[in-house]
């Protein structure tokens, strides 16, 4: 299991949301691809990026900042979400070095792109899925799909993800801990591994997420943390320490 610190991209700066409100912003950083090497250097097995102004534009908007990043980061993988809409992007960061193409929006509009890109990058696609009180958002958080997470992914045991990065967006940069229930739960429908996201706050937050799992391991690949680890309240040598326990 992994901690995965994550960066999220607004204008070039490494920025931290509230509930995944572009208007609710904190600046943590003008230099992200520094703070890639930072959490490198802190032990860190996996990053997390988001291009947010990809996300909400429809398609990448710091490809070349990324792409800096990723090289900044070594041999530790990489995963990118935020506004991979076609088979070209997909191809473009895999040639800059990214292992996990995080699918959000196009695979809830589109399932059959989904399924098209899972089976042609076996091992490299994740389903990003990030749900407001249990149902499915999209285009940045800022629309209703109009399903249930539970329901969207209970067919996709079958299909060769990477995994599934699950985030509460009512607990998303609110340093409020996890909706471990909800995580288990979605796992456990998927089949598939899952990357808690939204909340993790502190080593109590790990602690009760892999007990939650305890008796199903290989559904939790790790957990992401953003606004903890820039504020101090969370250590990622220490948190990556408690998962390897």
């Amino acid at each position: 299991m992994l901690l995965i610190p994550a960066i999220d991209l607004k204008e070039g700066q490494c920025v931290r949301l509230r509930q995944g409100r572009m208007d609710d912003s904190t600046v943590f950083s003008s230099d992200p691809v520094a703070m890639a090497a930072h959490w490198r250097d802190q032990g860190a097995r996996r990053l997390h990026i988001v291009d947010l102004d990809g996300a909400f534009a429809g398609m990448p908007r710091n490809g070349d900042l990324i792409r800096d990043m990723v090289a900044a980061m070594g041999d530790v993988p990489v995963q990118v979400g935020g506004g991979i809409r076609s088979e070209e992007i997909i191809e473009a960061y895999l040639a800059a070095g990214v292992q996990g193409l995080i699918l959000g929006t196009q695979a809830i509009n589109e399932p059959d792109f989904m399924h098209a890109m899972a089976k042609a990058y076996p091992g490299n696609i994740i389903l990003g899925l990030d749900a407001r009180g249990g149902l499915v958002a999209t285009e940045g958080w800022d629309k209703e799909a109009g399903v249930t997470a539970l329901d969207f992914v209970s067919d996709l045991s079958e299909l060769p993800l990477a995994g599934i990065v699950y985030t509460d967006i009512d607990r998303d940069g609110m340093m409020q801990g996890l909706n471990v229930e909800a995580t288990l739960a979605l796992a456990k429908a998927a089949g598939l591994p899952v990357i808690a996201s939204g909340g993790v706050t502190e080593l109590a937050d790990l602690q009760m997420l892999k007990a939650a799992f305890a008796q199903s391991p290989e559904l939790l690949m790790g957990a992401i943390t953003g606004r903890a680890i820039y504020e101090g309240a969370l250590d990622v040598a220490a948190g990556q320490a408690l998962l390897d326990d």
